[in-house]
């Protein structure tokens, strides 16, 4: 029975690999898979958590990792939002329903030792053990439903985050189209001004000689 219960709890924890090692995404609300290994490459997909993805290459650094979908889609992620374990709401599922398995199991082995006439103190020892698996897996799962409600507020801070981002990121373009017709009026500004200064010098050349003709013709005539 322990070995039994013990393949089925290594089971909720361990990926088996086969021809190439199978990763989850993260306890994100989803991320970005790209067609490059940057933040400047496009973005392919939006993966949900828990994803399970094929591992096809990790870049040197070991920050990107190229993946591949179930549905065939490859492409490149950060490798920190990536883990061996499915996220936490996959394991809690799967615990709870384990748990139900189990309880079940335990009301049929009850059922059927009482049939069989099995002795008071064999039966007493079953229930105790299976009680003791039972609130070991209680506890178990108690600690996975902690692991989700904390995956859940992250969500919730990464969507504020998200938010927060974009509405920045409109103030810097609305800032940038400000500066650039700040920096239009002042060009119309400077050139009207030696605009300005080029008509008023063609106006003195023009005016400055006639005047010297005038002296001139005045001294003259003395």
């Amino acid at each position: 029975m322990k070995l039994l219960l013990s393949a089925l709890l290594l089971s909720l924890s361990i990926a088996v690999p086969a021809m190439a090692e199978t990763l989850y995404v993260s306890d994100q609300l989803e991320i970005p898979m790209r067609s490059g290994i940057s933040n400047q490459h496009r973005i392919v997909r939006m993966l949900p958590s828990g994803t399970p993805v094929t591992v096809l290459e990790t870049d040197s650094t070991a920050v990107y990792t190229q993946v591949q979908t179930p549905s065939g889609v490859e492409g490149w992620v950060l490798s920190r939002y990536l883990m061996k374990i499915p996220a936490a709401r996959d394991r809690l599922t799967a615990a709870e329903k384990k748990l139900a398995d189990l309880e079940l199991e335990n009301r049929e082995r009850a059922a059927k030792l009482a049939e069989a006439g099995t002795t008071k103190e064999s039966l007493l020892g079953e229930v105790e053990q299976l009680n003791k698996e039972n609130s070991k897996l209680t506890q178990e799962l108690a600690e996975i439903r902690r692991t989700a409600s904390n995956a859940l507020a992250l969500d919730s801070e990464n969507k504020q985050l998200k938010n927060k981002l974009l509405e920045l990121e409109r103030e810097q373009q609305n800032l940038a189209q400000e500066n650039d017709s700040l920096r239009d009026r002042s060009d119309r500004d400077w050139f009207m001004v030696g605009a300005g200064v080029v008509i008023l010098g063609i106006i003195l050349g023009l005016i400055l000689p006639r005047i010297r003709l005038k002296k001139r013709s005045s001294w003259d005539t003395l």
